[in-house]
């Protein structure tokens, strides 16, 4: 059996901290708003997608037999010189094979050192399946939101380096 050798995680310097945006470290919320807002203001490369922006993206994959569920994704990365416009489907379609979906994985916590050792967070059923049907072309993204510090994994990395994984179901009325 031949198989390819997962990609090496990517390093990057540490985000830039956002003035003004002390966290109180009560809510997970904040938190990953205050990591959003590191990523696209420090690297222009990645956006926020909106909701129109989300379905189009969805949609693009869709057509290719890739399964994207809106919320299994916070950011996507468009190379540096694309002109995609996200906003217009048929830009997403054309420029889909340059995209990069990413789930952001935030923390406030001083436990937590720069290789993200002793980080705990939870894995929804939807970005398991998104990152299997999308392989590539979905990568998660952790950001230390006190030191900017970032690592970005493939699906196959982050299990690589889980010490343990506890299964579990939310269920919501």
């Amino acid at each position: 059996m031949n198989e390819e050798a997962p990609d090496p995680p990517l390093s990057f310097d540490p985000l830039p901290l956002i003035e003004g945006a002390e966290d109180s470290g009560t809510s997970g919320s904040s938190t990953a708003k205050k990591a959003m807002a590191m990523l696209v203001s420090g690297d222009p490369a990645f956006r926020s997608p909106t909701k129109t922006q989300r379905r189009n993206l969805a949609m693009a994959f869709a057509g290719q037999d890739k399964i994207v569920y809106g919320r299994a994704f916070d950011a996507v990365r468009v190379p540096p010189d694309s002109d995609v416009d996200l906003d217009d489907l048929t830009s997403v379609e054309s420029a889909l094979a340059g995209l990069i979906l990413y789930e952001v994985k935030s923390t406030n916590s001083a436990n937590v050192g720069p290789d993200f050792q002793r980080y705990f967070f939870s894995l929804t059923t939807a970005e398991l399946l998104v990152a299997q049907s999308l392989g590539p072309q979905f990568r998660f993204l952790l950001i230390h939101t006190l030191t900017g510090d970032r690592l970005e994994l493939s699906l196959q990395d982050l299990f690589k380096r889980a010490q343990s994984i506890y299964p579990g179901w939310s269920v919501r009325f």
